[in-house]
């Protein structure tokens, strides 16, 4: 039997080492267990009634809502999971609404073509950015989305074998040791930044656009009625992202300057704040320009 190496680097203290240096370029991060799932376990756990809380209650326990990319918070978060061996980088927050693309690359997946045929049909490319290779040699593309732009996650939607990690969920960080082994960065990746997302992979990667029963044809005021009612219909999860879509077939219609106001209060009906609501409508209005002088 091999000798033990007593003075080893502990897991935890390897995976916080890789958690700060990732909290350094102003990703937020959290603890994860061997099993790739949040190391600390939720303080309402054993609650009768569980309620629905992402960290409102000030405890430790949230998964994904633990995230921060505050040092100090980061250790904490570290010192309550001393078992942890790995973290989780939150997608879809400030500053680079990280949005994680990932790719299937075991033998016989078609994924990989799969992209290309979606980038050459789409007229885009997926520009360097930084990569992450799995245990299972497959790929995670980071790329940064918009500000006020609630990507989705989806599982095999975008192509079979495509994965999809947006608002609400995670990706594992580079150096993280899991059941399967450890994620590390692609050479000649690591320095870079997550690249712009495309806008044509963006469009791609947001809820497809309403039935057409929301359409309700007439009188020049009356016009964009459907937009208005598919923001108003939105749930929790998914305001920001029909906000965005709605406000970019406003402007890609001539209507952005007339329906704006309409905008905005079906989103503070929805619950979001004028500000929020305000933010997500300019980054779709400058989206929307951007490709028409493409």
């Amino acid at each position: 039997m091999a000798p033990t190496d007593r003075h080893a680097t502990p897991p935890a203290t390897t995976a916080l080492a890789h958690a700060l240096s990732a909290a350094e370029r102003g990703l937020a991060v959290f603890p994860l267990s061997r099993t790739k799932f949040p190391a600390l376990r939720s303080p309402h756990h054993d609650d009768p009634v569980p309620t629905p809380c992402r960290g409102e209650c000030g405890s430790f326990g949230h998964g994904v809502y633990d995230a921060s990319s505050d040092p100090h918070q980061v250790r904490a978060l570290f010192a309550a999971a001393p078992r942890a061996t790995g973290y989780g980088i939150a997608c879809g927050v400030p500053p680079y609404h990280l949005i994680g693309v990932d790719v299937d690359t075991k033998p016989g997946s078609t994924s990989s073509a799969a992209l290309r045929e979606l980038a050459l049909r789409h007229l885009f490319s997926i520009p360097p950015t930084l990569v992450v290779i799995t245990p299972s040699d497959g790929r995670h593309l980071w790329l940064s989305g918009p500000a006020g732009v609630a990507v989705p996650n989806s599982v095999s939607r975008l192509a079979p074998g495509i994965d999809i990690r947006g608002a609400g969920g995670y990706l594992v960080g580079p150096g993280s040791v899991t059941m399967h082994g450890v994620y590390r960065t692609a050479p000649g990746t690591g320095h870079l930044p997550p690249a712009p997302c495309p806008s044509a992979l963006l469009r791609l990667l947001l809820p497809p656009p309403p039935s057409r029963r929301h359409a309700r044809p007439g009188p020049d005021d009356q016009r964009g009625a459907g937009l208005v009612h598919f923001v108003r219909a939105a749930h929790q999860g998914q305001r920001n992202t029909r906000l965005f879509w709605a406000a970019c077939r406003a402007h890609e219609n001539g209507l952005g300057a007339t329906l704006t106001t309409q905008l905005i209060a079906a989103a503070l009906h929805t619950g979001l704040t004028e500000r929020e609501a305000r933010a997500t409508i300019a980054s779709a209005a400058r989206l929307t320009a951007t490709r028409s002088r493409a």
